[in-house]
């Protein structure tokens, strides 16, 4: 054949798929480099004097409104485009999009503050953040293996599909259908909530204004064009939180150890945390404040000796003060604090009971060295040589860092809104591709978390503790009015010097403020914001589309078959989406939790109701309908059980016998799917075994 190419020409559908995938390589090319000379532009024009209250609008505006184009440009009803994209995301691409999908609030904003607040350890309360980055990577090694594409070669449309095709009859679907809702709205609110606090802080409105302009875009990457909107504004969404979450903390790791590849050098910074740890521990200033803390607490327990008599007489106090000061013509200002002071008083006894609780567990809490965090490079709590009480802590600490990370892992491979990504694939092998591909990109992001908690600490007590009080930036002013939970710097010694324990700084803030506390460009303040604005977006579009198809598609035309055409049920998906986005809003606006918890208690419920019957229903041929509906009901049980009898407000309000006793083997609530998983894989097996039908007997020959 000479020097002819013995290469096979290519067919007409794989010349079409090369030629695809060539467009959506330039696209993307062409968005990266607009993105990069945007931030260019916007850091020459605040050097030029563009005010810093311009920049977060802009920032804010211009990200929503470019996913609200690809919203709109890729608007559809045809049904197979809307629930699947047309199953014909390249696999890469697709990874982009479950990534981002991913790339919650939580992962942005919230993964950061966890590993700052309690290390590699954690505290005999928190499992520590090692767990989330272990459990929400290994989780996908179980996608790609257990489910997605097994879930992909079934050719289905949602999860609750599965169980409808698997199991047949009505009650798998619908308990499927129910839960998927149950665990994605846990979700979605975390997400919106993360939404209202980016949105408050870049624009300065109220939060709950911020909600609503953030909701705005959500509502139009997903209410027109579905999963196909949805994939495309996720992989724009993915390009925009990779950048701010990798410049800022390049550029700490730069301004500190002279080398931009934080996952690198960051380990340097870890030893002087340490001799900083040790000098703060010895610090008779941080013992005063420690002190102080712990007189505060002692203060709150006398008034709960007596919650009546003390809130009678703190209300009258007031009272008597705000009657002084008008007699002496004082300040407006105090006058006007004082009013407030009284009017947030607890309404009646129940209520500052309570508060007072909380107050108390707080500020005995932060009576503990080093404002109650544990030493960052410790890995686990207690001590396995010290006291029994150290010992008990140490076991409990590990105990619980195993058993967060198996619900991360157990919980990703039950998620909705994630394995509804993977149906997207044009083929199975596709779909294991994609998954290969999704957890690169995580990866991208989760190794470069514990770096940027390391530099943060180090810039945190290496340049703001020891500053004065009167010499704070306005960024932490700022912060405060969005939400004071968030941050709170309190004199507690009164030397007017800032001490490591009296700041306090909530887990959602360590990220979003990471720019200005390095004193970096505000250029870069409004990348990082648009960078959590998009993690929360995108997660919030995939789990209102879930959300929305569990309630119609999966609930409402089953039950009501051949009575409606395909682009009747696209519509009807599409004004579902819309009340759900308005209930999850409102729910959010009562900041109901921090965004970590929330997400947290997701997966448990995921792992519990969905894992066990899933994996059993692909590898198991004996597992019955019988089977699937006890295992997701006592798995769901049990999880759901265990996360409410630990809810404060539940708590108060119902009889004790209702709800469990303490935590049972010292496990903390949102590992609830330690106990749902075994108990629904427990129930499904046995249930399976007794409802198996009998194996057909040879019937015997009749002589004719």
């Amino acid at each position: 054949m000479g020097s002819e190419s013995l290469a096979e020409p290519l067919t007409p559908q794989a010349a079409d798929e090369r030629g695809y995938a060539r467009r959506l390589h330039r696209i993307l090319a062409l968005y990266v480099a607009g993105v990069l000379a945007f931030l260019a532009l916007m850091t020459w024009a605040e050097q030029h004097g563009l005010s810093r209250y311009w920049i977060g609008p802009i920032f804010l505006f211009l990200s929503v409104m470019v996913y609200a184009a690809i919203g709109v440009y890729s608007r559809t009803t045809d049904p197979l485009e809307y629930y699947v994209a047309g199953r014909r995301i390249p696999p890469m691409y697709n990874g982009m999009a479950a990534a981002a999908d991913w790339m919650s609030a939580a992962s942005f904003i919230s993964l950061s503050g966890a590993l700052y607040l309690q290390g590699y350890s954690g505290t005999p309360g928190q499992a520590g953040g090692l767990a989330y980055l272990l459990g929400w990577t290994g989780g996908f090694c179980l996608v790609a293996i257990l489910v997605a594409p097994h879930l992909r070669a079934m050719g289905l449309y949602t999860v609750p599909d599965f169980f409808h095709v698997r199991f047949g009859g009505r009650w798998p679907r619908v308990i499927a259908a129910l839960s998927a809702v149950v665990c994605s709205s846990t979700y979605v609110v975390a997400q919106i909530y993360g939404i209202g606090l980016i949105a408050s802080r870049l624009t300065g409105v109220q939060f709950e204004i911020g909600i609503m302009l953030g909701l705005g875009g959500v509502l139009l990457c997903s209410f027109l064009g579905g999963m196909r909107a949805i994939t495309w504004t996720q992989v724009a969404q993915y390009v925009m939180l990779l950048l701010a979450f990798l410049i800022p903390v390049s550029w700490l790791a730069y301004k500190q150890l002279g080398n931009p590849v934080a996952l690198v050098v960051y380990g340097k910074q870890i030893g002087k945390i340490a001799d900083l740890e040790a000098g703060l521990l010895a610090s008779p200033l941080e013992q005063q404040v420690v002190q102080a803390y712990l007189h505060r607490a002692q203060e709150y327990e006398a008034r709960l000796g007596n919650v009546d008599k003390a809130l009678e007489d703190e209300r009258t106090d007031l009272q008597e003060r705000i009657h002084r000061l008008r007699a002496q013509n004082a300040d407006v200002g105090l006058i006007v604090a004082a009013s407030r002071e009284l009017a947030a008083l607890p309404r009646d006894a129940a209520a500052a009971r309570l508060l007072w609780e909380r107050q108390m567990r707080e500020n005995y809490a932060r009576a503990l060295p080093l404002g109650g965090l544990p030493p960052h490079a410790q890995p686990y709590a207690g001590d396995p040589n010290g006291s029994p009480q150290m010992q008990a802590a140490f076991t409990n600490s590990r105990r619980n860092f195993l058993a967060l990370m198996f619900c991360l892992m157990v919980g990703t491979a039950g998620l909705p809104h994630l394995l509804t990504r993977y149906y997207t694939s044009p083929t199975v092998a596709g779909a294991r591709s994609s998954v290969a591909w999704t957890l690169f990109f995580v990866s991208l992001l989760y190794l470069s978390a514990p770096a940027l908690a390391v530099l943060v600490k180090f810039e945190v007590m290496n340049n703001l503790v020891g500053s004065h009080f009167d010499a704070l930036p306005n960024w932490m002013a700022q912060w405060t009015r969005v939400d004071a939970s968030l941050l709170s710097v309190e004199d507690m010694n009164g030397d007017g010097i800032v001490q490591f324990g009296e700041i306090r700084l909530g887990a959602d803030l360590i990220m979003l403020a990471t720019p200005e506390l390095g004193g970096l460009p505000y250029v870069v303040s409004g990348l990082v914001a648009a960078g959590g604005l998009a993690a929360a977006l995108s997660t919030a579009d995939g789990l209102l589309l879930t959300i929305s198809n569990a309630l119609v598609r999966d609930l409402y035309f089953r039950e009501r078959p051949n009575k409606s055409s395909p682009e009747q049920r696209v519509i009807l998906s599409k004004f579902a989406l819309l009340a759900v986005a308005l209930t999850a809003a409102f729910i959010a606006a009562l900041k109901p939790a921090d965004i970590l918890p929330l997400v947290s208690a997701s997966f448990s419920l995921a792992a519990s109701a969905f894992v066990p019957v899933m994996v059993l229903g692909i590898f198991w041929r004996g597992t019955t309908r019988q089977g699937a509906v006890a295992g997701m009901l006592s798995g769901l049980g049990i999880a759901a059980y265990y996360l409410l009898s630990h809810v404060p407000v539940l708590q108060v309000n119902l009889p004790a016998w209702l709800l469990a006793d303490g935590l049972w083997w010292g496990i903390q609530p949102v590992s609830a799917g330690v106990f749902g998983v075994p108990a629904g894989l427990i129930a499904a097996i046995v249930v399976s075994w007794m409802t198996r039908p009998a194996p057909l007997r040879p019937q015997p020959k009749t002589e004719m």
